[in-house]
């Protein structure tokens, strides 16, 4: 299912909910309910747990953000530095300079078309994903330089192979999901406080009054969306976070 038609369907979820409360709600008055009575402080209980709710979702927000660019600032530095092996290594003896390509390109194929959907349902990487690059490894630490321009090129190779290895370490880290379990019983509750609140107001069926209330209840979802949507450092499907590995490599 497409992500705008989730946000869509969360927001007229929303609206259409406190929209039929407001309604049903109004039918049920007596004819003698006087809304202008709602005790001041409820009007300023209302802003302030808005106001306090609007805080801790505007950290959420910042907390997952924050984790996706680290999680894409990851990938983009795994696959830079297993670029650059592969086109450093020129330099060496035509064998071992294909060699080293093959299995470059091999561990990335293995990590765009097998690893990641794994990573994205298990929340870890594969097994099969270290020993490839483990092999990559070997290729660059097992060559022994035959002239002096090849011995240029021995230690530069080693460290990119062994930043591709860090980047491959932080992409692990950032695997799983950022928020957890108790944060989002907190967030869905607070939603549910916050727009239950407007209920205490005693609004009516007046075309303004429902405006606002369907806005209100749609922006808080939005909100939630967004949580739910930078929750998943990597995305949640292949292609949202493999650009860096398909740009830079023809698989």
């Amino acid at each position: 299912m497409s992500e705008w038609l989730v946000l869509a369907i969360a927001m007229a979820a929303a609206c259409a909910v406190v929209l039929t409360i407001t309604v049903v709600r109004e039918r049920r008055l007596g004819a003698d309910d006087d809304p202008s009575q709602t005790p001041d402080v409820i009007e300023y209980m209302t802003m302030m747990v808005g106001v306090v709710y609007a805080i801790v979702l505007g950290l959420a927000i910042a907390g997952v953000w924050e984790a996706r660019n680290s999680a894409q600032q990851a990938v983009t530095a795994e696959a830079q530095a297993l670029h650059e092996v592969s086109e450093r290594v020129v330099a060496y003896a035509p064998a071992a300079r294909d060699r080293t390509r093959e299995d470059v390109e091999a561990y990335v194929t293995y990590v765009v078309h097998t690893e990641w959907r794994h990573m994205l349902d298990e929340g870890e990487l594969t097994d099969r994903g270290g020993e490839l690059l483990a092999k990559v490894r070997k290729d660059v630490t097992s060559y022994v330089p035959r002239n002096d321009q090849e011995g240029q090129h021995y230690q530069p190779l080693l460290d990119q192979v062994s930043a591709a290895d860090a980047a491959r370490g932080a992409r692990a880290q950032n695997a799983e999901s950022t928020m957890p379990g108790v944060v989002w019983f907190g967030l869905i509750v607070g939603a549910l406080v916050a727009v239950g609140l407007i209920f205490t107001l005693q609004i009516r069926r007046s075309p303004r009054e429902l405006l606002l209330a369907g806005l209100y209840s749609a922006l808080i979802a939005f909100l939630l969306f967004l949580v739910w949507d930078f929750n998943s450092p990597f995305g949640h499907s292949v292609a949202d976070a493999t650009g860096p590995f398909t740009d830079l490599f023809a698989i």
